[in-house]
């Protein structure tokens, strides 16, 4: 079967998205914890080893991108169009929360009733990080303190290696 050029480039794309995520601790729109990785990774382990052999072959991984590009070609048309990756990527988005907000309730749900109240969720990143905002100690946030706040952050983030530590599966 030849496929379109197209088709190609976006199943070679998605090939290496999927080799990026199995050696990668990130996906674009999540920044998994740390604790998160281990079961994530086995999950699509698991779903790449159609024989479950506990090996990954070429042609499993050929057969799982061929079967993501399947799924997300939902008019089937042979080809994605960015409605469909838009569509796939939210998909993929909400599984990811899904599992997250649950594993953030099992957590922080002191009383075991299965929601988070105020007190549960305790105070949020900025609450935390005030003093160190206002640096003019005035009890209030100025728009240039934040946007201060917002250049230190990111010129943090920019001297922090991202992406594998030691290999491709730690």
């Amino acid at each position: 079967m030849t496929l379109p050029k197209t088709s190609a480039a976006v199943l070679a794309l998605a090939g290496a998205v999927l080799v990026s995520a199995l050696g990668s601790s990130t996906i674009a729109q999540t920044a998994p914890d740390e604790g998160e990785r281990g079961p994530r990774l086995a999950e699509m382990f698991a779903a790449i080893d159609a024989d479950q052999d506990g090996k990954v072959t070429q042609e499993e991984l050929a057969a799982n991108r061929t079967a993501m590009f399947t799924a997300a070609d939902s008019n089937g048309d042979g080809s994605l169009d960015a409605d469909e990756l838009a569509a796939r990527q939210l998909a993929r988005f909400n599984e990811q929360l899904k599992d997250r907000t649950a594993r953030m309730i099992e957590r922080m749900d002191n009383n075991g009733d299965g929601s988070l109240s105020p007190d549960e969720m305790g105070e949020g990143p900025m609450e935390n990080r005030f003093a160190r905002i206002d640096t003019d100690n005035d009890g209030a946030i100025s728009e240039a303190e934040a946007e201060a706040a917002a250049d230190r952050f990111a010129e943090h983030r920019g001297k922090r290696k991202h992406g594998m530590r030691d290999g491709w599966f730690n």
